[in-house]
């Protein structure tokens, strides 16, 4: 395996148009593996130059969303649009050294009318952009405003970009960028294209698939470290079979060379998965802090391992143990299915059992409610739901015994005597 070695300067280069999406997220994390796995740096820069669209509620999105995924950069975050005055100062050289002309008020770079620009590819390989399919294109508009493509190279040249590492859609701007760069008297950078990413139907990534944003996936209670794990590996790989790797492992073991051409399928589902798998990791108390931090709540620490082993994802706690935290009204639709048939008779005899029961602990609860079981002849469920409807509110919660011994004998007798008043 080919790994990038030598110091890089490396950029992230977002516009500020909206939230940080999926892609531009994977895009971020594979330039800072990149500048930290070299011992290079990684630069931040707003491509700002739609003054109508780049608010600075937009640029704090991103600031925000790299923030979340400690994504953090050596230099900047720097405005393309304040760079505007360098902008035209190169343009101004192109035109006295003859490498552009001006054309009713707008000035465009000299094309070839042979020939061609061949771009070195990383992922993609050798890449031929014929000149006589590009035609001499704008840098500066009539009203002296410099272009995308002109701003883009200069700011690389100027940064000392070494590696672009971008998205695919941004291949055909390249030949463009490395005409002005070579213009000016450089080389290109080393450029690498990422795979796009689709959702499982195979179709562009976006909103239908689930989370868009990384935004979306801090509110839908994801963690960081999850996050940057899932997502490195759309489109690269260390290996056929490794999945879960550590941040530091990612920094010493990603390289260009094995991302992959063919798109990469954003799988939520997977994500989910890979997230419960890291909150299980947590110690109960670590657990707790990701939640209170969430849920602006604070002494969730005994909730939070009672709900661990059930959890994907930091959302998924108060549907499944926000009765520890305070009493849910029962849901009629739960109330209705489970609370017939004898159910509260039972849950009479529950109640009994449990005030009994000493010490309050999960084994002697277990054997309690057990014994309620054989008493009445019925299968576990006809007794442990009326239950479980009746101290949490629905029909979904941790382990019964688990969620019995964390409420306490008072609580749990009390929430019973609610829904014996309620029958």
């Amino acid at each position: 395996m080919t790994v990038t070695t030598e110091p890089v300067r490396v950029r992230f280069a977002p516009s500020p148009t909206g939230a940080l999406h999926i892609g531009g997220a994977r895009t971020a994390l594979y330039n800072w593996l990149l500048a930290r796995g070299s011992g290079g740096a990684f630069v931040l820069r707003i491509e700002d130059t739609d003054r109508e669209r780049s608010t600075p509620e937009n640029v704090e999105q991103i600031l925000d969303a790299l923030r979340w995924l400690e994504l953090d950069w050596d230099e900047g975050p720097f405005s393309q649009a304040e760079r505007a005055e360098r902008h035209r100062e190169q343009i101004e050289r192109l035109l006295w050294e003859g490498d552009a002309y001006e054309h009713e008020g707008a000035v465009r770079l000299r094309v070839p009318d042979e020939g061609e620009t061949v771009v070195t590819d990383v992922i993609r390989g050798t890449v031929t952009f014929p000149h006589s399919a590009i035609d001499d294109f704008v840098i500066r508009r009539s009203d002296g405003s410099p272009l995308y493509n002109l701003a883009v190279a200069v700011d690389d040249l100027d940064m000392g970009i070494t590696h672009v590492v971008r998205g695919e859609d941004h291949l055909s701007n390249t030949p463009r960028q490395a005409m002005i760069l070579r213009a000016l008297g450089a080389d290109p950078p080393v450029y690498a294209h990422l795979p796009l990413l689709h959702g499982t139907d195979g179709k562009k990534l976006s909103k239908r698939h689930g989370a868009a944003s990384v935004q979306e996936l801090r509110a839908a209670g994801y963690l960081p470290e999850a996050v940057r794990n899932y997502i490195a590996l759309l489109g690269w790989g260390l290996d056929a079979s490794t999945t879960f790797m550590t941040t530091d492992d990612l920094v010493k073991s990603f390289s260009l060379e094995r991302v992959s051409k063919s798109p990469a399928v954003f799988d939520e589902q997977k994500l989910r998965w890979m997230n419960g798998r890291y909150l299980r990791e947590l110690t109960p108390a670590e657990l707790a802090a990701r939640l209170e931090s969430l849920l602006g709540r604070e002494g969730l620490v005994g909730a939070a391992e009672v709900a661990q082993e059930k959890m994907q994802t930091l959302a998924d706690f108060w549907p499944l143990a926000g009765f520890l935290v305070e009493r849910q009204p029962p849901q009629e639709k739960a109330w209705e299915r489970v609370m017939k048939n004898g159910a509260l008779e039972r849950l009479g005899a529950v109640r009994a059992a449990l005030a009994e029961v000493e010490p309050f602990q999960e084994e002697q609860v277990e054997e309690a409610l057990r014994a309620v079981v054989e008493e009445f002849g019925v299968k576990p469920k006809d007794v442990f739901q009326p239950l479980r409807v009746a101290i949490t509110g629905g029909t979904i919660s941790p382990g019964i015994f688990e969620s019995v011994t964390a409420l306490g004998r008072d609580e749990v007798l009390a929430r019973i005597d609610s829904a014996l008043e309620r029958g």
